[in-house]
């Protein structure tokens, strides 16, 4: 009978002063050094445990996935105000829920969102060239919540989208400023936000119940006419929840990746010329409607956005709430622990991805594919049975982005410019954005 260690006989993570900067090298680090579970200790009492590596990957994500809960590990981060969505909610809900939205997420399904992406993406990158120096950052974060909001609740860019991101940014990311207001006045002011955006989305799921007609083509009056094997339709208050995840969680992710893929692609002109020369073999000279053929059609840009996911993941760390006991690498974790499986480590670990600290899209082509000699060792978009749900989405979205703009512009980073991720969540921000030179391309 095997003798396995308790919680408080882990190995202990010094946090330094720059974690939040260093923290992909830093715990892939103490995973080689002290084995793939670690603690950090907040406190008195309190602590969270680090997984890092496959094996860990595949606990979390599909072996032991039923040891671990989502709405425990992202409710408390992400708050009450969104309701529960995909991302926080647990099973037997969460499998129903993914059973009636998987058929609105398919790769086939985005051959209707596509034409949205492409007039959205043509529309908002109209006037980089004459602005000179544009934060690609802040531009893909316009570009792809105008996506979201078309798609998941037919919004068009204008005014209206830009109030409804205004909204979601005051209640995830509102600024506090003692100088204008008091923290009572702050709360009060997320909350009368909440409430306001919540009384708007409910209105609009009433107009669609009430439509009996093909007016509306988009995720929301998808999510209204669903049911499930019984026949149920989502309530309300369920349908809610999941537009609002999918609104945060569905512009996020690309947004991050979309502005790094271009940065990457400008800081590395070598494979910046052979992804040209892909979309000019796929495209030709024309402005041609795109079309999901042609973004299938594009590997060198694949592995570029494969790798960019690899090396500057949106989500760092993912939290769960142990809601069982569980063994791994000779330690059991008891129920009621909290836990990270954390993906910027795990991309980080040279014993799956060599000299991982450098961008190199190659690593993804034949005979390297690094990604496919380690199962979960790559796991930008999560793994298994609730690998995320808007990964065609994002991926699509992602390349549609990058193939308008490198065929439309020439993107140099500016100079004294400083881009770096901060993960002071599990999701990582870029607090100076990533500045570019942009100007008309030529031929």
């Amino acid at each position: 009978m095997s003798v396995t260690l308790g919680l408080d006989q882990l190995p202990r993570l010094a946090v330094p002063e720059d974690y939040p900067r260093v923290m992909p090298s830093l715990l892939a680090r103490m995973a080689q050094e002290h084995g793939p579970i670690f603690r950090r200790d907040w406190g008195p009492g309190e602590s969270i445990v680090y997984l890092v590596g496959p094996e860990a990957n595949k606990l979390v994500l599909h072996t032991h996935r039923d040891c671990f809960s989502h709405d425990l590990g992202w409710t408390p981060i992400i708050g009450d105000f969104l309701g529960k969505g995909l991302l926080n909610t647990d099973d037997p809900v969460h499998a129903v829920h993914r059973r009636m939205m998987n058929p609105a997420f398919t790769m086939a399904y985005m051959s209707r969102y596509l034409p949205v992406m492409q007039r959205v993406i043509v529309e908002r990158t109209r006037d980089w060239p004459q602005r000179s120096v544009v934060d690609v950052y802040q531009e893909a974060r316009k570009i792809t919540f105008d996506i979201a909001a078309e798609t998941l609740l037919g919004f068009h860019t204008g005014p209206e989208v830009d109030k409804l991101r205004e909204m979601f940014y005051t209640i995830l990311a509102g600024d506090f400023d003692f100088a204008v207001e008091t923290e009572d006045q702050f709360w009060q002011r997320v909350m009368t936000t909440g409430n306001d955006l919540s009384q708007r989305l409910l209105a609009m799921i009433a107009e669609r119940r009430a439509s009996a007609s093909a007016e509306y083509d988009d995720i929301l009056t998808w999510l209204v006419r669903a049911r499930d094997d019984e026949g149920a339709a989502l309530t309300d208050e369920q349908i809610l929840g999941h537009v609002n995840i999918l609104l945060v969680a569905g512009h996020e992710t690309s947004t991050s990746l979309s502005a790094w893929l271009l940065y990457e692609l400008a800081r590395h002109p070598d494979y910046l010329a052979r992804v040209r020369d892909e979309l000019i073999q796929v495209f030709g000279a024309s402005d041609d409607v795109v079309t999901l053929e042609h973004i299938r059609a594009l590997p060198v840009l694949n592995n570029a956005m494969t790798e960019t996911g690899r090396l500057h993941p949106p989500a760092g760390n993912v939290p769960r709430g142990v809601i069982k006991d569980f063994e791994f690498a000779g330690y059991t974790i008891p129920a009621g622990t909290r836990v990270v499986y954390s993906i910027a480590a795990s991309h980080r670990l040279s014993t799956v991805f060599a000299q991982p600290d450098l961008w190199d899209p190659d690593r993804f082509a034949r005979p390297r594919e690094e990604d496919k000699a380690t199962p979960y060792g790559l796991v930008t978009f999560g793994g298994g049975p609730r690998i995320c749900i808007g990964i065609n989405f994002a991926q699509v979205e992602i390349k549609a982005l990058a193939a308008h703009v490198l065929r439309a512009f020439t993107l140099e980073p500016a100079a004294a410019h400083d881009v770096e991720m901060l993960y002071f969540s599990p999701t990582g921000t870029l607090p100076y954005g990533i500045k570019m030179r942009v100007s008309p391309r030529a031929g």
